[in-house]
């Protein structure tokens, strides 16, 4: 976890949607104890940062600005406050939902037009003053109004480092992705169930199964992956929720624990947390618990307790998880207007 170097403070950090009122980027202390989140500061001086990505040695904070220009910014994060490290880097592509690290480069999923950017990094951690490649995703899907199109979703490297995987809600695929020369470029091109709408993609530790959370279907996909090849095979899908929804539900984040036994996911709508139980090939839905606030559009998981960034509610819940049967108890949250994530280093 990113820790103060003065005083070795463990710390969050949370992501908002300024449009909707939220405080922008934030900081917050962890109790190692409770797990227990507590705000410490907040800046509001890029649009949207929905979604944020830490440097491996927790001195650098990355966020999205998830606006129709479309933009990543760096932010020092050694002190109380994040402080820019430069001016807003345009990705070349509008409404970018997730971003990660990969081969020296910040990868970016542009959901609005269905790409992936990559910016160089600079041995500092800062950013390049532009993009060095950008792969257009092509495709579309049976969904009339949320597939007329291509949509990235998530990009991020393998548990190898060889491959960027990146998960298109548009056209119900996955793309394996090298990076030549700063370019993205497809190696491989997935297709799940037609209509199904994947969103996020989380690998097993044992580096050979990932699981896809799907938006548009309240189910996981279990898939078989292949770093040599770069391959990835669907293999079953799973529901998250025991009974159909009562109204709309649309599944959002995805995590695996790091024992490899569990896998979480949250549905929007029905605002509930899924325990599902890994069986070699498959997953079992053992249990669901609410999620504590309302739209959880995001999850996380550190030091054993799980994070609910809960959007229109505002807030972050967490929950203490049974290490028997991975079953979340509430334990509290913490108060941001229109949180979009919680990431942890």
């Amino acid at each position: 976890m990113a820790q103060d170097g003065r005083a070795g403070r463990r710390r969050a950090f949370i992501g908002s949607f300024t449009a909707a009122g939220g405080p922008g980027l934030v900081i917050a202390e962890v109790a190692p104890r409770s797990g227990a989140l507590d705000v410490v500061s907040a800046v509001k001086d890029v649009p949207d940062p929905s979604y944020l990505a830490l440097s491996p040695d927790g001195h650098t904070l990355y966020a999205v600005s998830e606006t129709a220009e479309g933009a990543v910014a760096a932010y020092r994060v050694t002190g109380d406050r994040p402080e820019p490290t430069g001016a807003p880097v345009p990705v070349d592509g509008s409404g970018p939902t997730h971003l990660s690290l990969h081969d020296g480069h910040l990868l970016t999923a542009n959901y609005g037009c269905g790409s992936v950017t990559a910016v160089p990094l600079r041995p500092d951690g800062t950013l390049a003053d532009a993009p060095s490649g950008r792969l257009q995703h092509t495709g579309s899907g049976p969904h009339d109004r949320r597939q007329r199109g291509p949509h990235a979703h998530q990009v991020q490297p393998d548990p190898s480092g060889r491959w960027a995987v990146s998960v298109d809600l548009g056209t119900d695929s996955v793309r394996v992705c090298t990076l030549a020369d700063g370019a993205p470029a497809v190696h491989r091109e997935i297709a799940l169930r037609p209509g199904s709408g994947p969103r996020h993609l989380a690998f097993h530790p044992d580096g050979e199964h990932a699981y896809v959370v799907n938006e548009l279907t309240p189910t996981v996909t279990v898939c078989r992956w292949d770093a040599e090849g770069g391959s990835l095979k669907p293999l079953t899908e799973v529901p998250v929720l025991r009974d159909a929804p009562a109204g709309d539900a649309y599944p959002s984040g995805i995590v695996v624990s790091p024992d490899g036994r569990f896998v979480w996911t949250a549905t929007r709508g029905e605002d509930v947390l899924s325990v599902l139980a890994v069986e070699d090939d498959g997953l079992r839905l053992t249990t669901t618990v609410p999620c504590g606030g309302r739209w959880p559009r995001a999850l996380a998981q550190h030091g054993g307790f799980l994070y609910a960034a809960n959007e229109r509610s505002g807030d972050v819940t967490w929950f203490a998880v049974d290490e028997a049967t991975g079953i979340p108890r509430y334990d509290g949250s913490v108060r941001v207007t229109a949180a979009s994530c919680v990431v942890f280093g």
